[in-house]
């Protein structure tokens, strides 16, 4: 691992600045729990680091008067999983950050380096697609909102460039008579990455069983996470029923771009794809107390 020069801004204009400055050869670090890695390996090798952690704006975990949920990039995963305001307002968050690593992972790594590492596997982003996260980018001229389905570009990319950077994740308020649910496939329940993750969301209208909204987002099937197209527009109205569910698998499986590697084949990460999907909106339709 080569030498670098370790830098410390304490606002997030002077972090633009820095790498505006330096460009390519500038890498951020939060937690560091990848890049860290990454360097020790020397598949990146940058000449400055910028350590954003003791950045205040960075470290908010809190709602804001509309209910809408601000996660800022230093956060780290055991302050998210510890948090009374992610475990209650949006548990199945809550309950992905919990599978991520380790108990000494997640006391350094960040859900924000999750995100920008754009794993496909990463845990974290199918609910945060579900969720209708929006990603907070700076840079020198500003601050943007992107939707966070648009945010990734393929294994290890995003659509940050030279000189931006990732200050927060916002996650609107869930709607009222709705219910979250993710889960993963993996060898091992602990230390181990998803081999399929499925998360599903449902809200109900006034009426039992009727549908108002519903997402379904997938890890681990494709180059990126990917947020399910046209599932709403095929349920939106309708009521959730055995077949409808049964469709929304069929549905999530045809959507996925699956490979084969060493830890499952493609035919087998798309058939637990209809699993997944159909055991995660079962149980969302048991939080709402209607039978399927």
């Amino acid at each position: 691992m080569k030498s670098f020069e370790y830098l410390t801004p304490r606002s997030i204009e002077e972090a633009t600045d820095i790498l505006n400055k330096y460009g390519n050869e500038a890498k951020i670090i939060a937690g560091g729990t990848d890049l860290i890695v990454q360097m020790k390996a020397g598949s990146v090798c940058p000449s400055y680091i910028v350590d954003i952690k003791y950045i205040d704006a960075l470290n908010r975990l809190d709602l804001d008067e509309n209910g809408s949920m601000h996660i800022g990039a230093a956060v780290i995963l055991s302050r998210i999983v510890d948090s009374g305001i992610v475990k209650n307002k949006f548990p199945m968050l809550h309950q992905a950050c919990s599978l991520i690593g380790s108990d000494q992972i997640r006391n350094r790594a960040t859900l924000c380096g999750n995100i920008c590492n754009a794993a496909p596997s990463a845990d974290s982003a199918p609910p945060l697609l579900c969720l209708g996260a929006r990603a907070l980018v700076a840079d020198q001229k500003g601050m943007r909102t992107i939707a966070l389905e648009k945010f990734f570009r393929g294994p290890g990319h995003t659509v940050l460039k030279p000189g931006q950077i990732l200050v927060g994740i916002e996650v609107p308020k869930m709607a009222d008579r709705s219910s979250s649910h993710y889960i993963r496939l993996t060898t091992r329940e602990e230390m181990d990455i998803a081999m399929v993750g499925v998360a599903s969301f449902i809200s109900l209208t006034t009426r039992d069983k009727v549908c108002n909204d519903i997402k379904i987002a997938l890890g681990a099937v494709s180059p990126t996470p990917i947020l399910v197209s046209q599932m709403e527009a095929a349920f939106k109205g309708k009521p959730i029923t055995i077949e409808s569910i049964e469709h929304a698998g069929e549905m999530a499986a045809g959507c996925c771009i699956p490979i084969s590697d060493m830890r499952a084949s493609a035919e087998y990460r798309r058939e637990m794809v209809k699993v997944l999907t159909r055991r995660t909106l079962t149980s969302i339709c048991a939080d709402l107390g209607i039978q399927s």
